[in-house]
């Protein structure tokens, strides 16, 4: 009843019987737009120029163009995100580690501004 329609959770859908859209990270969002690129360029182009052929190849196009632009965008933001996540944990295990230590920068602060009062 409810889980009739539901996939297995181990199984992994695979597109072009080589990529893993479930997981690779930004696959997913990359195939997507990139269909919906394909899908209006093709349609306006052959609405603007009646000519099937070349609009089935603006689509292929604007469907590899769209595809790779945004793959690129969100890996981009992905490592991104990843460095900064990697930076706070560091710095969150630095805390952790020098607080309360004559190491702590805190400590050296608020030791300074008592002497220059």
């Amino acid at each position: 009843m409810a889980g009739e329609g539901d996939s297995e959770p181990g199984k992994s859908y695979k597109l072009f019987g080589f990529l893993d859209v479930k997981n690779i990270p930004c696959a997913r969002e990359s195939v997507l737009y990139g269909s919906l690129g394909a899908l209006v360029m093709g349609l306006g182009h052959f609405l603007a120029t009646s000519r099937v052929k070349r609009s089935c190849d603006v689509a292929v196009g604007s469907y590899i163009c769209t595809m790779l632009g945004y793959w690129f965008y969100c890996r981009y933001n992905l490592a991104q995100q990843r460095i900064r996540q990697r930076m706070l944990k560091e710095g969150m295990k630095n805390r952790i580690l020098f607080e309360g230590s004559y190491l702590d920068p805190e400590k050296k602060q608020s030791g300074s501004e008592r002497s220059d009062s």
